[in-house]
């Protein structure tokens, strides 16, 4: 049986089998029950494990003390013939595990701890861990089972970066507040839903540097985007108005984000929030870069930019996720500085 750390490791490489083959895999849960989870109990359930699945298959922990079962190749009804086969050892009654299915790529995402018709009801265990189910936080079910919390170290960062960098940074806004209403009708901010960790949605502040009805012609320009996959870039966008230019060429327009980050929402340090609309065109493999709290900069802001194809832009979001540190945030972080003054990639 692996250790959670172990079996997270061999959940990723399957996923990242299923995302290259176009295969499935499912992901049985199981929950021993309260008058069968002795060490006794437990090292029997192993054996009858070891005896019943393929060598192709993974047992392990949990971190949250289940078991779970990664079964490559294999649909739905055939993760919940195992779970039948593993109940129908026990006695009927109390004694039996509670189980679950997952599977990935998600059937549906309204099909949480539901079996189809070869899925037995009564061996449906549909609660899940922190409250809130993956699949309502707009991840996958499957990577919503190994999605962590924002390490300590790195909100402690967070919080002390940004109510110093809002103290500072607060004479900029407010001048960037009037320069706003002098020259344009409409707010001096501009609030966008977007998706951030775990794809859960929040309202994000930037100061307004575009035309009051920006939304409104996004679609009409679409076809002139110079960024390929789901995200929209222009260079010269021709919604960006005067003062907009100068405030995007500063970055003082994303100082107000400073507060998405005291929220909770975003970090110094992490992947750029989409607008929902286009977080959600993206491909499954790329939907992982919500796995890491969004944040203000990162490795794209500083290399890459609209430079880079968007699938290259991701596969720097990821490495970012795999390497994430201290150091490597006070890096990025320092770095992003001298970017924003060359004005580089833009």
């Amino acid at each position: 049986m692996l250790s959670p750390e172990r079996f997270e490791l061999a959940a990723a490489a399957e996923r990242m089998r299923v995302d290259r083959n176009g295969s499935v895999v499912s992901l049985l849960v199981v929950e021993p029950s309260a008058t069968k989870n002795s060490p006794k109990d437990i090292l029997d359930l192993e054996r009858m494990l070891a005896s019943r699945l393929r060598l192709t298959d993974t047992a392990g922990w949990l971190r949250d003390g289940r078991l779970g079962l990664l079964l490559p190749d294999t649909p739905e009804s055939g993760a919940w013939k195992v779970a039948t086969d593993l109940c129908e050892w026990y006695a009927a009654g109390a004694d039996r595990p509670n189980c679950d299915v997952i599977v990935y790529p998600d059937r549906d995402s309204g099909d949480l701890g539901k079996p189809d018709e070869d899925g037995p009801d009564s061996l449906v265990g549909v609660g899940r861990p922190g409250g809130e189910s993956p699949c309502q936080q707009g991840v996958s079910l499957f990577d919503g089972f190994f999605l962590r919390p924002t390490p300590l170290w790195k909100r402690s960062i967070d919080v002390a970066g940004a109510a110093t960098g809002l103290l500072l940074a607060s004479p900029l806004i407010a001048l960037g507040v009037v320069a706003v209403k002098l020259t344009t009708t409409g707010p001096a901010f501009f609030v966008q839903e977007r998706e951030g960790f775990g794809g859960k949605r929040f309202r994000m502040y930037k100061l307004r540097t575009m035309r009051p009805d920006a939304e409104e012609l996004k679609a009409s320009l679409r076809a002139v985007s110079e960024q390929d996959g789901p995200a929209f870039k222009i260079a010269n966008d021709p919604r960006v108005t005067p003062v907009g230019r100068l405030l995007r060429k500063t970055s003082i327009d994303e100082l107000p984000q400073l507060w998405n980050v005291l929220c909770g929402d975003m970090s110094l340090v992490g992947p750029r929030p989409l607008p929902v609309d286009e977080s959600r065109a993206c491909k499954g493999w790329q939907r992982r870069r919500l796995h890491v709290m969004p944040g203000l900069t990162c490795t794209w802001q500083i290399y890459g930019r609209n430079l880079v194809p968007f699938d290259d832009w991701v596969r720097m979001d990821l490495d970012y996720a795999e390497r994430r540190s201290p150091l490597l945030d006070l890096v990025l972080v320092a770095k992003t500085g001298p970017s924003v003054l060359m004005q580089k990639g833009r």
